[in-house]
């Protein structure tokens, strides 16, 4: 049914289509208050900070962006080679039909949301697959698109179990946010049937503390990073590359800022105590910060904390510079999210060697959520973005378009004819 659907929502008119976004933003922002508590597990400031309003500004960038993005791009002529004289060419942006979301538990919201709106916004059909205890919430999502003047039928939410049986089925994309192991079940399903992918994958992201760094200013940023969402944030920080003669400095700075805190949210982490025993077991220390497990490791211990764990923790890894720390990022497993501190210069230019798909500075996470930026990972954290302008486009197909003018004869045609005559 989706696929019926969707020629029909094809035809609508881009600006049909925001107008109805444009209604379901003003529809979320009385209904905050409904999805709060649709999402109890989590601290209702978080959801509020990073969850809805990146909703929101996500929707107003594309009241803004999506019809230019979208429209026929003509071709100028300038470009154009000599022997297509007379002819015109455009590039169409087309949807691409139905698209698979699955969606995560950490933000049930914010990120299958996003994905769902630039999908409807550029004319897609959508089934959507909620993580488990997140079916009431993204029900709740849909209805206020539908009362906002979605027509019925083009999303349909799928049980919370029917993801192995999804991926197997002719979507035209697949657009997953999950683990490593996720991912890659999911691309050898879709890949019995072609289907594309776009994976958002876990990441371990490194933070570089170069020796200009504010030190006080990096301990709030990664007591944050380590209390958003209780540590389940794919960007939060893992491993901290920091001269050893700053890691004690930093580690007490980190620990009164957790002590001071109260954060007391203790949830037991089975994979996380079997990663304490084996960094123990390598020689590294262990301190346990109220709901916070901060490693203390040397450099050649790094690769032990290039592992995929949603938990409030992190490595504190010595280094003797910060050469020594890309060498050690350039053999890391993922590459998601990276943070750098200090001198803004030396900042960029070290920017510049890191792998990451998103880069910080002096910050983290935060500005990740800026609806203009793409978002995606490479390595074992995934391909493809979505968010911006490229998460937009990639829910499309681009479709060249060309025309010659009435009567006009391409120079081929006349460079053949000619050889025919002087060859005989």
């Amino acid at each position: 049914m989706l696929r019926l659907h969707q020629a029909a929502w094809a035809r609508v008119s881009v600006s049909r289509r925001l107008q109805i976004l444009r209604r379901f933003r003003r529809r979320l922002l009385v209904n905050i208050p409904g999805m709060l508590a649709l999402i109890p597990d989590h601290a209702p400031i978080d959801v509020m900070m990073a969850e809805i309003l990146p909703m929101i500004s996500a929707i107003r960038f594309l009241e803004k962006e999506a019809a230019s993005l979208l429209k026929d791009a003509p071709l100028s002529v300038l470009g154009r080679p000599i022997w297509l004289w007379g002819v015109k060419s455009h590039i169409s942006r087309r949807p691409l039909g139905v698209v698979l979301i699955i969606a995560p538990g950490n933000y049930p919201l914010m990120l299958a949301g996003i994905q769902t709106l630039q999908a409807l916004a550029a004319g897609n059909t959508v089934a959507l697959k909620p993580a488990p205890g997140r079916t009431a919430l993204l029900k709740h999502f849909v209805s206020l698109l539908t009362q906002s003047g979605l027509p019925q039928g083009v999303i349909h939410i799928l049980p919370e179990d029917a993801g192995p049986k999804a991926v197997q089925e002719a979507f035209d994309l697949i657009v997953l946010t999950g683990s490593e192991e996720t991912g890659r079940k999911v691309a050898l399903a879709a890949a019995q049937n072609l289907t594309p992918t776009i994976m958002e994958l876990s990441g371990a992201d490194p933070v570089f503390v170069l020796p200009s760094a504010n030190l006080s200013l990096v301990a709030r940023a990664l007591h944050f990073g380590l209390t958003l969402k209780h540590g389940s944030t794919c960007i939060a920080p893992r491993r901290v590359f920091v001269h050893g003669n700053h890691r004690e400095a930093l580690g007490a700075q980190l620990a009164l800022l957790l002590k001071n805190s109260g954060a007391n949210h203790q949830t037991h982490y089975p994979a996380l105590d079997k990663l304490t025993l084996t960094i123990e077991q390598a020689g590294g220390s262990v301190r346990k910060l109220g709901a916070a497990t901060i490693l203390l490791l040397d450099a050649d211990q790094a690769a032990l904390a290039d592992v995929d764990l949603f938990a409030p923790w992190l490595a504190l890894i010595g280094v003797s510079d910060m050469a020594e720390a890309i060498q050690i990022e350039s053999r890391s497993r993922h590459a998601l999210g990276a943070s750098i501190f200090g001198d803004e210069k030396t900042a960029r230019a070290l920017a510049k060697q890191i792998p990451a798909g998103s880069v910080t500075i002096n910050d983290l996470i935060v500005p990740t959520a800026d609806p203009r930026l793409p978002f995606g990972g490479a390595r074992a954290s995934g391909y493809g973005v979505t968010r911006g302008r490229e998460g937009l486009l990639s829910m499309t197909r681009a479709v060249s378009v060309s025309t010659r003018r009435s009567g006009a004869f391409h120079l081929l045609h006349h460079a053949r004819i000619l050889h025919g005559k002087f060859s005989r």
